[in-house]
């Protein structure tokens, strides 16, 4: 008798029901989803190791905390549920049913609910699981060789557990809700309308207007000083200060500006009062100012997280992207190795704060070293524990290679570098990149490379050499964007350079970045070198940095075998008369960076557009909420404009009217703060290229408005519904 009934509940009930059951079949459909990803790694045909168990876990622990959102957004939800059904569980206690079964009766219904917006929430992750398997194939740049249908039981015993968590969560509060309200209260809650205070408009008005200046300084300010990412080690815990004052502004601005927003709006269209006195505007605009100063607080969060949603998807997808655009150009041979040379600078550091017994055996470089005669050594495995018993010569997969030299622009023993980018933009007139603003990126300068070896690596790749005369330089950096853009103009407006005491001039008007790369690297190994004549370097007498095996593999060798052969070789210390002038560095394939970049993007995106989409549909799902309790206090006030005659139509367009300001104001402020970090964001990226963020921001755009506005008709329809309903409802009061 009791199932039938609850059943019956449910079913007459149902556009009650409605957003409850829409956010907990999307909540599980994307856990179940997202927590299969281990399974689509391996259908993609992505072999690389520890990978799916990787991302598996890093989404499993991600969906506890989306999880407990989620909870929060039902336990908001169910109140609603309540707040409407309060009468009828009150009726059912004054026609003799106890509180026992009245509570039996409830649970009944978020069984029902529960379970059939797990069933469909299931039914419609394994569909989109099947269909996220392509979209990881083209994120890891994979095919897809042998499809097939998979069901992970893993991901349904997960949002299985995060389901039956929220159910218990919401049946206790429900039970709770029961067994604490008076019957009389139960009886009355569709008379009991919400009490609501008036603020006075003028002081809203106020608090509005330091609101918009709190923001709009705040903006000024980020713009100004960025981030706190690129400063020095001195300046670092100012600009981590000035950044939370910053941060501190924004969100007591936003906060602000919602509280004063009721005083604005009556004060704004009742100026305007052709406006303000046509149709339903009046009503319309009380109802706005009544309503928003009970939910100023919630919309101010509601903004701050579209904000972090926004940014977070946008900037997480936007800078993977870069990389990936740009692997090529930063990763220009099949295998790499940097050997860095010992300066006054780090054998003081080695000795003052590291080991003072390593440092003797260490000794000032003086001159470059040939890696490759030296790269010997023996292969270890992947552990770098056990020894295979395979010595590693270079030559034995070693078709065409070059070594880039890099020297600091100042002679053995000196110290301040001669070439610097801050001291470029003055000579040109410009601001030095946003990016290096604050940086110690002045501390070491610009490298300086022989035009032999530079030539040499052109002719690698494919290009002719470059004639540099002994009174001449030429520019280069792999990052390109602004860096790139930077040396280019500063060649192209025929400024010189001086190198201890000789003055050179550009040997062209462009710097090519895409011959410019010293090392395989995923964000750019060459920030800025000046390329010299070899005779004019042998003069200078630099003090040695770096040098930079670049290597390609033997023509009709496989890339697969002679990356394997030459993994983990652990190679000899280099000794210049018994000293070490240096230690080995980076070593990567460029297989193993294409992999590398491809697992960060796929990870970055997968994470971004997770915690995007949960977040945003748990501030539609508040949003829907809220506006359905509006219009349930409001039905008396619709019923009595239907009866003095106004028309439905006038009715529908106010409620309409009235829910729009509330779902678009929130992502108005969230999408213009989201605009000025990004444009800040952006700045700091362009140093390594061009970030062009077009094509995310409408994949972005497009999940979340497909959420927000899908959020929004329903609010709209339910209320609407609601609204004819009571107008068609006839009884005194």
């Amino acid at each position: 008798m009791l199932c039938k009934l609850a059943w019956g509940n449910v079913r007459r009930a149902g556009r009650d029901y409605l957003v409850y059951l829409l956010t907990l079949t999307l909540g599980v459909t994307v856990f179940y989803a997202f927590n299969t990803v281990s399974m689509q790694v391996d259908i993609a045909g992505i072999k690389e190791e520890g990978l799916s168990e990787l991302m598996g876990s890093m989404l499993g622990y991600l969906t506890y905390f989306l999880a407990g959102v989620m909870a929060f957004l039902m336990v908001y939800a169910n109140n609603f549920i309540m707040k409407r059904r309060k009468k009828e569980f009150g009726l059912y206690q004054v026609l003799g049913m106890g509180r026992g079964r009245v509570a039996t009766i409830m649970a009944l219904e978020t069984v029902i609910v529960s379970v059939g917006a797990f069933v469909a929430g299931i039914v419609l992750g394994v569909g989109l699981s099947q269909l996220m398997t392509f979209f990881t194939a083209s994120l890891f740049k994979t095919q897809i060789a042998n499809f097939h249908f998979f069901f992970s039981v893993h991901a349904f015993n997960l949002t299985l557990a995060c389901m039956l968590v929220m159910f218990v969560l919401t049946l206790l509060l429900n039970l709770r809700a029961v067994r604490r309200t008076k019957l009389i209260e139960l009886m009355g809650a569709e008379r009991r309308n919400e009490s609501i205070k008036t603020r006075n408009p003028w002081i809203a008005i106020a608090i509005f207007v330091v609101g918009v200046v709190l923001v709009g300084v705040a903006y000024y300010r980020l713009l100004r000083d960025g981030f706190p990412l690129t400063a020095t080690e001195g300046k670092l815990q100012e600009a981590m200060n000035q950044f939370g004052i910053t941060t501190a502004m924004v969100t007591v601005g936003t906060f602000a500006l919602f509280w004063g927003l009721s005083g604005m709006l009556i004060k704004l269209l009742q100026s305007l009062r052709s406006v303000y006195w046509r149709g339903l505007n009046m009503f319309t605009v009380r109802q706005l100012a009544a309503k928003v100063n009970t939910v100023c607080f919630s919309m101010g969060v509601i903004a701050m997280i579209l904000f972090l949603a926004i940014t977070s998807v946008t900037c997480g997808m936007s800078i993977a992207n870069v990389m990936n655009e740009n692997l090529e150009r930063y990763n220009p041979v099949d295998v790499s190795q940097t050997y860095v040379y010992y300066t006054p600078e780090t054998l003081d550091y080695y000795k003052e704060y590291v080991n003072p017994s390593e440092a003797d055996r260490m000794v000032l470089a003086d001159a470059t070293v040939d890696l490759y005669a030296a790269w010997h050594g023996e292969r270890k495995s992947a552990d770098n524990n056990d020894e295979t018993g395979k010595k590693v010569n270079i030559a034995d997969v070693a078709g065409e290679h070059v070594q880039i030299d890099s020297y600091l622009s100042y002679p053995l023993g000196g110290s301040g570098p001669s070439v610097v980018a801050g001291e470029m933009c003055k000579a040109m007139g410009e601001k030095l990149p946003k990016a290096l603003e604050g940086s110690n990126a002045d501390a070491m300068g610009l490298y300086v490379t022989p035009a032999s070896q530079y030539n040499k690596l052109r002719q690698m790749m494919g290009e002719e050499p470059v004639s540099i005369g002994r009174d001449q330089y030429l520019l280069t950096c792999d990052m390109g964007g602004e860096l790139g853009d930077l040396y280019t103009k500063y060649m192209a407006g025929g400024h010189t350079l001086t190198l201890d005491g000789h003055e050179l001039k550009p040997a062209t008007d462009k710097s090519d970045e895409d011959t410019a790369a010293i090392a395989n690297s995923a964000m750019g190994s060459n920030p800025g070198t000046v390329v010299v004549a070899d005779e004019l370097l042998s003069q200078l007498n630099l003090q040695p940095y770096s040098s930079n095996l670049l290597v390609n593999y033997k023509q009709g060798m496989d890339t697969t075998e002679a990356d394997e052969s030459i993994k983990y070789t652990l190679l000899d210390n280099l000794l210049v008369d018994g000293k070490e002038p240096g230690s080995w560095g980076v070593f990567i394939t460029r297989s193993e960076m294409y992999t590398q970049a491809a697992q960060m993007n796929g990870m970055i995106s997968y994470l971004a557009i997770y915690i995007g989409f949960v977040l945003v549909v748990a501030c539609a799902a508040i949003l829907s909420i809220q506006q359905l309790s509006n219009v349930a206090d409001g039905s008396r006030s619709y019923r009595v404009l239907a009866q003095i005659g106004c028309d439905d139509r006038q009715i529908r367009h106010s409620v309409m009217a009235q829910q729009a300001v509330f779902f678009l104001f929130p992502l108005a402020v969230g999408l213009a703060h989201s605009f000025v970090a990004l444009k800040v964001i952006i700045e700091l990226v362009s140093i390594f290229g061009d970030m062009s963020i077009a094509g995310t921001v409408g994949l972005t755009c497009a999940i979340f408005l497909a959420a927000y506005g899908g959020y929004f008709l329903v609010t709209y329809l339910m209320s609407a519904g609601m609204v004819q309903a009571a107008i068609a409802t006839r009884y005194s009061e």
